[in-house]
């Protein structure tokens, strides 16, 4: 019994000295990944219709980002990310790390929230993804002009109007190539209007921009001529105006944040609508794309442009070093341009500031 006594009690030993070393491990990995509580980090935070994931990991960490490493995954459940208005999640330790838990009434939820089937509307959203999907309904980007050839187009209004509006009928022409040559009557498409040409800092072309004026619903074919309805017009319906059917919804859970895989850089090209200084919830068009790895929900942070100054001594102009002032998130990423979502901004931010992976 004495023999069996000790070999239990090393055994013991040994498991909790690795249990202390693999704690330990994690600390420093998350330490390492730049994972840094907020001081002021509530110990229990009552979740609200409206927040975003973003928002609320906010209130716990510095960088928002990466709040799946200390939101504990149970891999018995598809997404662990879905939480809904009233829980109630807490700080805790776990194993010495940090760690967010979940209470669901009287249920405590150490690993993760329970999967439930709730209405799309209630499910917490990682980003404000009705301003991006309302973004979407208004602004898309096409390669150059030699794509607009491509895409079905207004030929004229009913009794040859020039200028149309909401409950006029509009013609359009398409092309074999063109989506609208296969939607079926009853189908709604967006209105738009060629806009600003993005280019980078060598004047080579990233994509033109078109603006969205109204939405028109397909009513028939005739060969290569449709009629549609008009229902919403911002502006007058003109010809020449460009057709294409509507975003589909973006999916959530796409846009996770996480910080892009490849070292890129690039900069703050446009600011759709032509406003002159950006700030949070605002969106933006960079110059890095697809063809450069960056894929929705990928976080950058923004270097903003070191202030001109002149040496006192040799007259030189010089330019001081950049400065962190906010992140972004990439929602619509195109070849060459990507649309982003400004998240934080510490100082109005402008065209030109860069934009690199988060430290």
């Amino acid at each position: 019994m004495a023999v069996y006594e000790r070999q239990r009690s090393r055994l013991e030993t040994g498991l909790m000295a690795a249990a202390a070393t693999a704690a330990l491990l994690v600390s420093q990995a998350l330490a390492a990944e730049g994972v840094r509580v907020r001081d002021d980090a509530p110990e229990r935070y009552t979740v609200k219709s409206g927040d975003t994931l973003w928002d609320i990991s906010g209130h716990y960490l510095h960088s928002p980002w990466l709040w799946p490493k200390v939101w504990r995954k149970n891999p018995q459940i598809d997404n662990p990310h879905l939480i809904y208005p009233g829980d109630v999640l807490t700080l805790r330790d776990c194993d010495g790390s940090p760690c967010i838990g979940l209470e669901r009434g009287q249920q405590v939820v150490k690993m993760s929230p329970e999967m439930r089937t709730l209405p799309r509307r209630e499910v917490i959203p990682p980003l404000p993804m009705s301003v991006l999907e309302s973004f979407l309904r208004e602004h898309r980007i096409v390669d150059d002009d030699e794509s607009l050839d491509e895409l079905a187009y207004v030929i004229a209004g009913d009794n040859k109007r020039l200028i149309s509006g909401a409950g006029d009928q509009i013609f359009v022409r398409t092309t074999a190539s063109s989506d609208v040559a296969a939607l079926a009557a009853g189908e709604s498409l967006g209105i738009f209007r060629p806009g600003e040409i993005y280019t980078d800092a060598e004047g080579k072309s990233l994509g033109m921009e078109l603006t969205g004026i109204g939405e028109a619903v397909l009513a028939s074919h005739d060969g290569d001529v449709a009629k549609l309805n008009v229902q919403k017009a911002a502006q007058e319906v003109r010809n020449n105006d460009i057709l294409l059917p509507l975003e589909a919804r973006l999916d959530a859970q796409d846009m996770m944040p996480r910080a892009p895989k490849n070292d890129v850089a690039g900069h703050i090209v446009g600011v759709p609508g032509g406003v002159r200084f950006i700030g949070p919830l605002q969106v933006v068009a960079i110059d890095l794309g697809t063809e450069n790895g960056l894929q929705p929900g990928h976080v950058l942070r923004i270097d903003q442009q070191g202030e001109r100054v002149v040496d006192p001594r040799t007259d030189e102009l010089i330019e001081l070093p950049a400065e962190e002032a906010g992140m972004l998130v990439v929602f619509q990423p195109y070849d060459s341009l990507s649309y982003a979502i400004v998240m934080e901004a510490s100082n109005s931010l402008a065209v030109g500031d860069s934009v690199h992976p988060p430290r």
